[in-house]
């Protein structure tokens, strides 16, 4: 057993206190990692060639023919980068900017608008040590950890014993889910810390709470008990460290952030409360980070020259639908598996460079294939876990694949 412990880069939680056996250079064991650690950190079953046209090829002939794509296009498309590190996805930025690409990550159509509102100052949030250490009152969301981080509850939130919450979730924590569904995280929760609202009913949930929270009696268009509504009021009130784990049924929910903004403000006026988004991908919040500090966005971004462009037009997904693009690299993500077919059908019409450590559904259909290293595995860097705080990773096992960090570079000088 290696006596050094690791970050898990399976989600955006960064566990860090990962321990793993080694055999023959490979990882063999992986222990305090939850399942989808344990799966991602044991590296990939098929993973990815180097190919051009479908045929093998050398690494040199794929990162020039890959520079020949983006060099001949005149709107080309950088996507992915929240399975990518960090410094991969500041070198990714220096190229759309060098060849006036379009850049976007999977935020645009996920976490981004709740990232956005706390880089930009319009949301209170803290970071998860803080939530461990002294949150009282836990509200998930629209979010169910017990399948999506599956150790985020045990290591973060609910059941651990904080510095000054000792006593624990028996004594020291009260666990609220508000969802339109009974999730596992709701059976945690049990039956009286389940709010369960109808589809799309978050705004009028959020609007309720806020006149309760005045001292009003709450009202919504469907029928929920009021009585319970001023019961929730009442323990938010009480709060001394409070926090909202925002998860993308929240997200989705929200035609705007307005009434989300009015609740947190009158949270804050009668208790502490606080909000982190449930980032999904280990590093989108980094890549959010990396662009907002480059350009003052989070995503869907054009560089023009001098100029820097933004606006939904510039997200994959109305790129793609629009076809107002005309080469893509694709870097860190699978977007033939997470998009909705009608959207990227159109990636198989135009060139197409995948760089990932997997074979992907993407990977497939490229025109171009570039094996990268898996990050907190292979090769090592940073990242920005899902509130904001950046944590080191350290590789684990020699590889002779080029970290993302390195493809990218050469992409970039190839250029």
């Amino acid at each position: 057993m290696d006596n050094d412990h690791y970050v898990c880069t399976g989600c955006a939680l960064l566990c860090d206190d990962i321990d793993v056996g080694l055999e023959d250079g490979k990882v063999a064991k992986v222990h305090t990692a939850c399942r989808k650690g344990f799966a991602f950190m044991k590296g990939c079953s098929n993973p990815l060639g180097c190919m051009v046209n479908g045929k093998r090829a050398d690494m040199d002939s794929a990162i020039r023919e890959a520079a020949d794509i983006l060099r001949s296009a005149e709107r080309p498309l950088i996507f992915g980068h929240a399975n990518s590190s960090s410094a991969a996805q500041k070198k990714a930025i220096g190229i759309a900017r060098k060849i006036n690409g379009y850049i976007d990550d999977t935020s645009s159509f996920c976490q981004g608008p709740m990232v956005e509102a706390i880089l930009e100052g319009k949301l209170k949030t803290c970071t998860l040590d803080d939530v461990r250490h002294k949150a009282d009152v836990i509200v998930y969301w629209g979010a169910d950890p017990a399948n999506s981080h599956p150790r985020h509850m045990s290591r973060y939130s609910y059941f651990p014993r904080g510095k000054e919450r000792q006593r624990g979730w028996e004594e020291d924590r009260t666990a609220i889910c508000i969802d339109v569904r009974k999730s596992d995280t709701a059976e945690i929760c049990g039956e009286n810390g389940l709010y369960q609202i109808p589809v799309k009913g978050d705004v009028e949930f959020m609007d309720a709470l806020v006149s309760a929270l005045s001292g009003k009696i709450p009202k919504t268009s469907y029928d929920f008990d009021k009585k319970r509504l001023l019961e929730l009021a009442n323990i938010l009130k009480k709060a001394k460290f409070g926090v909202i784990f925002a998860g993308l049924g929240m997200v989705y929910a929200l035609d705007d952030r307005e009434p989300l903004y009015r609740l947190m403000d009158k949270l804050n006026s009668v208790s502490n409360f606080h909000l982190i988004p449930m980032a999904g991908h280990y590093n989108m919040r980094g890549f959010n980070q990396n662009l907002f500090e480059e350009t003052g966005y989070i995503n869907r971004v054009k560089f023009s020259g001098a100029e820097i462009l933004h606006g939904p037009e510039y997200s994959v997904v109305e790129a793609l639908r629009q076809k107002t693009v005309d080469a893509a690299l694709v870097i860190g993500a699978d977007p033939l598996t997470s998009l909705p077919r009608s959207v990227v059908r159109y990636l198989e019409e135009i060139p197409l460079i995948a760089i990932d450590p997997c074979q992907t559904l993407t990977s497939v259909k490229a025109k171009v294939t570039i094996p990268c290293a898996l990050v907190g595995v292979e090769s090592g860097g940073t990242a920005v876990r899902m509130d904001g705080v950046e944590i080191g990773l350290k590789q684990i096992v020699e590889t002779d694949r080029l970290s993302d960090e390195e493809v990218m570079t050469r992409i970039s000088e190839a250029l």
